[in-house]
């Protein structure tokens, strides 16, 4: 099974529906479920500053260090220029 780890509030934020694409600086041909990993780093001190971002998980529990949820990777997209303006 496939692990994908990410920072606290995002993990969350796929674990409650709200987030359904994440950026890599890699490929992958994989398709099918992964583990979503809370990793266990703090909340960025960026993170905490952005209102509009931690208003989305105000009553919910962060988790560190633990595989929250399940989901399936789909589709992989090379970004280029054009999605960047």
């Amino acid at each position: 099974m496939k692990v994908l780890s990410l920072t606290e509030p995002f993990a969350t934020l796929i674990l409650i529906g709200y987030k359904c694409i994440e950026t890599r600086s890699f490929k992958t041909s994989y398709r099918g479920e992964v583990y979503i990993h809370a990793s266990a780093t703090q909340i960025s001190q960026q993170s905490l500053k952005d209102k509009e971002l931690m208003q989305l998980v105000k009553d919910k529990s962060l988790n560190y260090g633990y595989i929250i949820c399940k989901c399936n990777l789909v589709d992989c997209v090379y970004i280029t220029k054009e999605y960047m303006d």
